[in-house]
């Protein structure tokens, strides 16, 4: 596939640290339970760490308890490309960025998670970035006009 994004080795390691560059440039993987948005809860976009790319938003992510962030769709069916990996002897589907071709995970479906897909989009940390939603302005905390729009959705 021809990648928007296209850039020499040397450039990726200029732009990444070792570890990004081992994940996302030689399809590395973290180690489980050790990426920082394993358990993260926050509402946001989630981008490709190389290129920016929206790949996943949090509404669609959900705890699998395999060890790295999991996600049951992407933000966009062309923001990711899924390619045959038979390494280590198994035979996997890879995820990667579709505008930089950087390796994202695996993704594994019918493992009978209670998700409107039956998929597993199993995604390195490294591999992303969190760009928070904005509080509403004039909120704090986000807690006060979430609660009021919450209430009015509800009815009461």
């Amino acid at each position: 596939m021809t990648y928007e994004v296209k850039k020499s080795d040397e450039e990726w390691r200029a732009e990444l640290s070792p570890q990004e560059f081992k994940v996302l440039r030689q399809a590395g993987t973290e180690a489980a339970f050790t990426g920082e948005y394993t358990d993260t809860e926050t509402t946001g976009v989630y981008k490709c760490r190389a290129c920016g790319n929206e790949l996943f938003r949090s509404d669609t992510k959900f705890h699998s308890h395999c060890g790295w962030p999991s996600f049951f769709d992407p933000a966009d069916s062309s923001a990711v490309e899924l390619i045959s990996d038979r390494s280590f002897g198994m035979v996997r589907t890879e995820v990667r960025c579709a505008r930089c071709g950087s390796h994202l995970g695996h993704v594994f479906a019918g493992e009978g998670y209670p998700t409107p897909t039956d998929q597993r989009y199993c995604i390195n940390s490294i591999s992303l970035t969190l760009e928070p939603k904005e509080p509403a302005e004039g909120a704090a905390d986000g807690t006060a006009e979430d609660s009021a729009e919450d209430s009015a959705e509800s009815g009461g």
